[in-house]
This record gives C-alpha cells, sequence and structure tokens, in this order.
C-alpha cells in the first residue's frame, strides 16, 4: 500500500470547438469541472490565453468565477494567470473577491510568460518585457497585498488582506524553478508541452527549496496530456483534433478545434516531426490498459506529488469519458 498518494487535477482551456458558441464553451468547462468533482479531481485550473480563436479562458478570473459558482467542493484556479500582463494589485484583489465568496477553494497560479504572440502582448502592455523581467518582484507585492500586515501600507487591496488563496508558481524553463525554491512555494511544471527542460527544473527546484511559511517541503505538480477512450483505435481518432491543433500553433493558422478523423498518413508524419513529437513527449493516449503502465512510469520518474492533465479532444462527452478513465487510471494506482 502507498504511504503517498499521488494527486490529479485538471488544466483546462475552455477548447473552443469548431461549430461550437463561446456560451457553448463556457457551459461546457462548468460541466468538466463538476464531473470532475464527482471523479476526485483535486483541482481545476483555467489557463490564460489571448488571441488564440481555439481558447476561450481569456478572462481567466472571470471564469474561474462562474466555474466556482457552479460546482460545491472542487478547489478552482489559474493555470495560471499570466502576471506581466497584469497589475498585481489587481489580481490580489481580483482573487481576494473570488477567495471571499468560495473560501478556500480559490487557487492562484502565477506564469512569466504571456500567453500570447508578440504583438498581442505589446497590445496587453506595451512594457511587457520589463514587466516579465520584474516577476519575482511582483510576486512579492502579490504576497504582500495579501498580508495582513499590509493594513498599515499607503497602497492597499482591502479585499485581499487576510485571506486564505494559494499561490503556485508555474514554469516551463529551469528559471521559474529557482523562483519557486527560493519563495517556498509549490511549483507546477508545463510538462504538458515544454517537455526539455523538466527534470533540470524539478532537480534545481527540490535541491533548492527553501521552507517557508506557506510550505516546509517541495511540492511538484506535473503537466500531461491524457486522451483515453475505450480502445487504442478510438483514442487515436480523438487524437488528430489535437495534432491539428499543434500544426495550427507552427504555421500560424490557428482556428477552433476541428472535429476528430481517421489516424491517416498525414497525421503519423506530422507526429514524426522532432519538434512535435519532442513537444507530445508526455503525452498518454490510448485505452486504459494502455495508458495505465505509462503514467505510472511517469510517475515513478517525476516523483510528482500531483499530476495535472490536459485534454485536448473536440467533444465535450468525449472529453468526460478521458478524464473519467484517467481519475480511475490514478485510483487504482493509489492504492496499487
Amino acid at each position: 500500500m502507498k504511504t503517498q498518494k499521488t494527486s490529479y487535477s485538471i488544466l483546462d482551456l475552455a477548447l473552443v470547438s469548431q461549430d461550437h458558441s463561446l456560451k457553448q464553451t463556457y457551459d461546457n468547462a462548468l460541466h468538466l469541472a463538476q464531473q470532475a468533482e464527482d471523479f476526485g479531481y483535486k483541482r481545476y485550473w483555467l489557463a490564460e490565453h489571448h488571441n488564440s480563436p481555439n481558447i476561450g479562458s481569456s478572462a481567466t478570473s472571470i471564469l474561474i468565477g462562474y466555474v466556482a459558482q457552479g460546482t460545491k467542493t472542487i478547489t478552482i484556479g489559474s493555470g495560471g494567470i499570466m502576471l506581466p500582463n497584469h497589475s498585481p494589485l489587481i489580481v490580489a484583489e481580483q482573487f481576494g473577491t473570488l477567495a471571499t465568496l468560495y473560501p478556500n477553494r480559490i487557487d492562484l497560479g502565477l506564469g512569466r510568460a504571456p500567453g500570447t504572440d508578440r504583438e498581442t502582448a505589446e497590445a496587453i502592455r506595451s512594457d511587457f518585457m520589463e514587466a516579465a523581467h520584474a516577476f519575482p518582484n511582483m510576486v512579492g507585492q502579490i504576497q504582500q497585498y495579501f498580508s495582513e500586515d499590509n493594513a498599515t501600507s499607503k497602497v492597499r487591496a482591502t479585499v485581499a488582506e487576510g485571506v486564505t488563496v494559494p499561490i503556485y508558481i508555474l514554469g516551463s524553463s529551469t528559471v521559474s524553478a529557482h523562483l519557486a525554491s527560493k519563495k517556498g512555494l509549490p511549483y507546477a511544471f508545463a510538462s504538458h508541452f515544454a517537455t526539455t527542460h523538466l527534470w533540470d527544473a524539478l532537480d534545481i527546484y527540490r535541491n533548492k527549496f527553501q521552507p517557508s511559511s506557506v510550505l516546509q517541503k517541495p511540492y511538484v505538480i506535473t503537466g500531461v496530456n491524457i486522451i483515453i477512450a475505450d480502445t487504442d483505435q478510438e483514442a487515436e481518432r480523438l487524437s488528430t483534433s489535437l495534432i491539428s491543433m499543434i500544426v495550427g500553433l507552427f504555421t500560424g493558422k490557428r482556428q477552433a478545434v476541428q472535429p476528430p478523423t481517421e489516424m491517416t498518413e498525414y497525421y503519423k508524419e506530422v507526429l514524426k516531426n522532432p519538434q512535435v513529437h519532442q513537444m507530445l513527449k508526455y503525452s498518454f493516449i490510448g485505452s486504459k490498459d494502455t495508458v495505465k503502465p505509462k503514467i505510472k512510469a511517469f510517475m515513478e520518474q517525476t516523483k510528482a506529488d500531483e499530476l495535472i492533465a490536459v485534454t485536448n479532444i473536440y467533444d465535450i462527452n468525449d472529453r468526460i469519458k478521458s478524464y473519467q478513465l484517467f481519475a480511475e487510471i490514478m485510483d487504482e494506482l493509489n492504492t496499487d
């Protein structure tokens, strides 16, 4: 019997599928979170992205509130808020408000990237590069706004002071690992797409970790792509929507999530592309029997405290089914 169970969570992009309205997209996000609550997921995070026709979570904090209102127990949060896009004061006010409305259920994951292309990043904030370099200081500002000590400051986020909102550092390189370890904060690595620096980042975070008032030992969350269906063939068919998304990402021809098709030679050739192959290194696609040993091996290699799953599937029912099967796998592995 395992003494320490590995938690499992969802990272959602509020995918906008072809022929689906934004209202349908947001209702699907809520429905997924409600199902995840029943399946035993620890948290449901929404990611901030901009200028992407296939991603609906650009106004992240608003969507977090919508999902939190329609759920009861699951933790809802950001994976993440791209902090250089925002004022730390405004972020503290938004999440202080959310955590007051939904106590002990709101997470604040913070990232340093823009979550978009260069032109859009500049449209959001003309001094984005300077803000990105100031990321460590901005994280410190948010921590200060949430502290009760800030009550004596000239600039206050009065709706955040003393409110409990756990902060997570997100990363796709080693830079964030240094920051998370120095601040003694939990660390979530985007290994669902940024696979190259995973091992170095985890080593840095764990070896340099300094205990803090919020965390006594390292806490690691790793991202994985999950597409599970009743058969390997069906899972491969569903994965063609993800492959089409990646092609759009590399070619700049982004579009709404496309319906799946059969796994043709074209898709097989795309998967052989070195960049695509590297990006999808930690993707687990297949039936339960196929995926389970691969997830077990990944858990043993990373020794992650938590896996956060990204499931880019066109149809919400197929997406929910995949998350249900993933939850079953995690429960089985946790009791083996």
